[in-house]
């Protein structure tokens, strides 16, 4: 018998189908994906479940966090980024979230085949986000800052004195905390 995708949704198989599956312990929920327990916890398949393209939006925030594998939960609204001036429709589905943003081509990755902010970038995008609480993003910052011993450095210099960053001593404090 072939093996299944590691990521379904409806198009595969109907919506009791997948829950009964579900409560047989073979698949997990993510949104209004279904991730196959034996898949294989790795970015591209995280991005997949996400439902991001290579040509549309980037995962970004909190989702992408999640991709890069720096927390164990995935997110219950979807993240996606898209550069200023891009001419998106905004999404009808409550569980996904477009940002505009001023973002750069390296800012970018592909996971999966599906565009989704770096590493740097999600930690810079996180620091700075005063929605979030301190205690809930203190693990998943030091977690995306440990990849890369000199992430730290590269992230403070995007708060430089000469730069305009929405919420620069938010983030400059963030960072501190966590010594990096």
């Amino acid at each position: 018998m072939p093996r299944l995708p590691d990521v379904l949704d409806t198009t595969e198989f109907s919506l009791p189908e997948l829950c009964a599956a579900r409560l047989d312990g073979e698949l997990v929920p993510v949104l209004d994906r279904w991730i196959a327990i034996d898949a294989p916890d790795l970015p591209s398949v995280r991005a997949r479940t996400l439902g991001g393209a290579p040509d549309g939006p980037a995962i970004a925030g909190w989702s992408a966090a999640w991709v890069h594998g720096a927390t164990p939960v995935p997110p219950s609204i979807a993240e996606f980024c898209v550069p200023h001036g891009a001419r998106v429709a905004r999404s009808r589905d409550p569980r996904r979230l477009i940002r505009e943003v001023t973002i750069a081509t390296e800012d970018l990755t592909i996971a999966g085949g599906c565009r989704c902010t770096s590493v740097e970038r999600t930690a810079f995008d996180l620091a700075r986000d005063p929605g979030y609480d301190d205690r809930r993003l203190a693990p998943v910052l030091a977690n995306l800052l440990g990849a890369d011993p000199g992430l730290p450095a590269r992230i403070r210099e995007r708060f430089a004195p000469e730069r305009r960053v929405p919420h620069r001593r938010l983030a400059l404090a963030r960072l501190s905390g966590l010594n990096a």
